[in-house]
């Protein structure tokens, strides 16, 4: 196996790990464990369980910073811009739920540096929503609702989609994107 598909291998297996017991709770031996190696050939590849939370965390945080400031500087309707914000949850939920848990559960980990990074892309990705809530409102492509309480009831429900999706019978992701996107957006239009 190449060095960069066992990195790959090993913040794949330590998101899920992360997921199951929580960062703190998980070694790096356990990581070797169910990786069925010795816990010195990860330092091969990592220098640390720090440097596997923020390679989840920061990657994540990042695709959705970028994504929302293209999609709110876009020329798109409002309605349109809320789709295409569902679209990118289901989207990292479905591709990376383990990842997607790491990050909502253990992003105070994060070393301080890390951690003021990963707060300010949340706090940027939060306004950028509120943006263009703000603006359907005013455009009246939106109900005059509180906006707080549409930010909130929203990405509470995206931010967990993890919890609930691929258990039992979840739809597919062709129709979870549909279904979801009526159910939220019937709200508060």
């Amino acid at each position: 196996m190449k060095p960069l598909d066992r990195k790959t291998e090993i913040i794949t297996v330590a998101a899920r790990l992360f997921k199951e017991k929580g960062y703190s709770a998980v070694t790096m031996r356990d990581i070797a464990q169910a990786m069925n190696i010795k816990a010195a050939s990860l330092y091969n590849h990592i220098k640390s369980k720090q440097e596997i939370l923020v390679l989840i965390i920061i990657e994540i945080a990042e695709e959705f910073t970028s994504t929302i400031l293209q999609i709110v500087s876009s020329e798109e309707n409002t309605i349109e811009k809320l789709k295409k914000v569902i679209q990118l949850h289901i989207d990292i939920t479905v591709r990376n739920p383990d990842a997607l848990a790491c990050l909502n559960n253990d992003w105070m980990h994060l070393e301080a540096d890390k951690l003021a990074y990963f707060v300010q892309m949340r706090e940027e990705y939060e306004e950028h929503f509120r943006t263009i809530i703000k603006a359907g409102i005013a455009s009246k492509e939106l109900k005059n609702l509180n906006v707080e309480v549409i930010i909130f009831s929203t990405l509470s429900t995206l931010r967990t989609l993890y919890l609930w999706y691929g258990k039992k019978k979840s739809p597919s992701e062709t129709v979870l994107k549909s279904a979801m996107t009526e159910a939220l957006l019937n709200g508060i239009i």
